[in-house]
């Protein structure tokens, strides 16, 4: 699992993805977000402005990610 600090409240899930290194752009990341191929916290999410907070996971093309 990797690890993904983020050091602000929250961090939307679009800009989490472009941060993390995991899609090249956020217009990829709107993309794959719609099409559910992301998961926040084991479910589905198609929310690409969905906050991810310390705590939460996320799972991308058989990465997992875990924010602190």
């Amino acid at each position: 699992m990797k690890q993904v600090k983020i050091t602000t409240e929250f961090i939307k899930l679009d800009q989490l993805m472009k941060y993390a290194e995991m899609v090249q752009s956020g217009g990829e990341a709107k993309m794959l977000i719609a099409q559910g191929l992301v998961l926040v916290n084991g479910e589905i999410c198609t929310q690409r402005g969905k906050k991810i907070r310390v705590g939460d996971k996320v799972e991308f093309d058989g990465n997992d990610y875990e924010i602190i």
